[in-house]
């Protein structure tokens, strides 16, 4: 069974998008699915990465919906902001939201950044800020390309212009992929074009229900 599950779920029966929305709702309308007289198979993916995973359905619609829920990642774990402890403000603090906390480095780094304008403190905080500009949207296109990827390989991997779609898609040329995709079912291209819109920086098209 997975550590956790994902915050907000997409599940499909087939080509058809069954429930879209947050994953301890969506586990209990599978539930009701796969309970019937008439057994379907079900995909699961989670909207955020595009991995496929499994629903733990025994029991009641009740307990299902529990299950989910304890599975769910806490509020502390979905961002680094709300992992930061709260910034101290003591008598002559300026209240900048500055958090103080050790930094091991050798000798000759603290001698660079001492040597910087504004001194250690500053030098370091000019660095992280350079390299969360120059890193952050890269990776975030990064993110959004593989979550694309693991979807569509999962769903549409035997769908035509499914490989050329690929290469629309790692190369950010949305005109091609939307092109490619043109004659996949409904469902799983709106989908994936909604996983994608990051990645070729085109308009959102999210699937039904988020």
């Amino acid at each position: 069974m997975n550590a956790h599950l994902p915050v907000r779920c997409t599940a499909f029966d087939d080509d058809r998008i069954v429930a879209s929305g947050p994953t301890p709702d969506v586990a209990v309308t599978v539930r009701g699915l796969v309970d019937t007289d008439d057994p379907r198979s079900v995909l699961v993916f989670d909207d955020a990465t595009g991995f496929q995973f499994d629903l733990d359905l025994r029991g009641s619609s009740e307990e299902v919906r529990a299950r989910a829920e304890a599975l769910l990642p806490l509020a502390e774990e979905e961002g680094a902001e709300a992992r930061d402890p709260a910034p101290r403000r003591g008598p002559g603090r300026p209240k900048l939201g500055v958090v103080s906390r050790e930094v091991t480095l050798l000798p000759r780094h603290w001698a660079w950044l001492s040597a910087q304008r504004g001194g250690a403190s500053a030098a370091l905080r000019r660095l992280v800020e350079h390299a969360r500009r120059d890193h952050t949207g890269a990776e975030r296109v990064r993110k959004s390309q593989d979550a694309a990827y693991r979807f569509m390989s999962a769903m549409l991997g035997d769908h035509p212009g499914f490989v050329e779609a690929t290469r629309a898609l790692f190369a950010g040329d949305p005109e091609r992929f939307d092109t490619e995709s043109a004659s996949w079912p409904t469902d799983p291209r709106t989908y994936a074009r909604g996983l994608v819109t990051y990645a070729l920086e085109t308009p959102a098209m999210p699937a039904d229900g988020q």
